[in-house]
């Protein structure tokens, strides 16, 4: 017998706007975010490949992006909850000047 494992995605941080999928997800799916104790489903309205991030939170363009409790990067266009981030719509900010 196969079970299903408690969630499909990670919320490293309670202050994060993504989570990392565990497995590979496809666009309709109702995923379950784990997050600490607590579990919560958002629908995801694309394909998020493993270990890829799931938007939480609706973000705009040049909005800051949190993973790990810290700011990962930039928004390079409007992104809404069940979306993938990568490198299609996120910039990284590490080592840019200020």
């Amino acid at each position: 017998m196969t079970t299903k494992p408690a969630m499909d995605a990670i919320r490293l941080s309670p202050e994060d706007d993504v989570a990392t999928v565990l497995r590979a997800v496809a666009r309709g799916e109702t995923i379950r975010v784990g997050s600490g104790a607590e579990v919560a489903t958002i629908e995801a309205i694309e394909n998020v490949p493993l270990c890829h991030k799931i938007a939480l939170v609706p973000m705009a363009a040049g909005d800051r992006i949190r993973k790990y409790g810290e700011i990962i990067g930039e928004a390079t266009q409007s992104i809404r909850p069940g979306a993938h981030v990568h490198i299609h719509n996120l910039r990284s900010l590490r080592a840019r000047a200020k």
